[in-house]
């Protein structure tokens, strides 16, 4: 078993109703909502909402993050009710209930947002290209840039190609 991991955070599915998980990621969003934390946990897979109740121990590690910051989580995957699935994401039909939380690396202020899309002058984007690339629509871009060049890569090398990388 994977130290960091059961499954992705792209993964979970309503099948997996109760079962015992693991995830690891950063948080994407955070939402108090009445002493009950509400975390967006997302990593390279997907996104999955975690639900932290006051009596967990992960409560006072996961409240004082900030988004960000790179956790490890342990809970138990519940199907969500009827009013609460997302039929947005992948993993809208559950929800982690979290019951211990490891912080692996603690965010500090951030130079630009992460979450949405907002509009940032380029030379900023450009010196905080690492933060740059997580947003969603430029990570889609980047995997699905990925996935052309693998493919013509492969079809090239299935027709006798040789790719060769010459030093300098």
């Amino acid at each position: 078993m994977h130290a960091y991991r059961t499954h992705t955070c792209g993964a979970l599915r309503q099948s997996d109703a109760g079962t015992p998980v693991r995830l690891a990621g950063w948080l994407h969003r955070k939402r108090d909502l009445g002493g009950v934390l509400f975390i967006d946990l997302r990593d390279h897979y997907g996104i999955t909402q975690l639900v932290i109740l006051p009596d967990s121990p992960a409560f006072p590690v996961l409240e004082r993050l900030r988004a960000e910051s790179v956790v490890r989580v342990e809970g138990k995957a519940v199907e969500r009710e009827a009013s609460t699935v997302n039929p947005q994401l992948a993993t809208g039909m559950v929800e982690v209930h979290v019951s211990g939380a490891e912080v692996l690396g603690e965010a500090q202020e951030l130079p630009l947002p992460v979450f949405g899309e907002p509009d940032y002058p380029e030379d900023i984007r450009l010196r905080y290209r690492f933060l740059d690339l997580r947003r969603e629509s430029l990570h889609r871009n980047i995997v699905l840039r990925s996935a052309v060049i693998r493919s013509l890569r492969e079809r090239m090398m299935a027709q006798g190609f040789a790719e060769f990388q010459t030093p300098i």
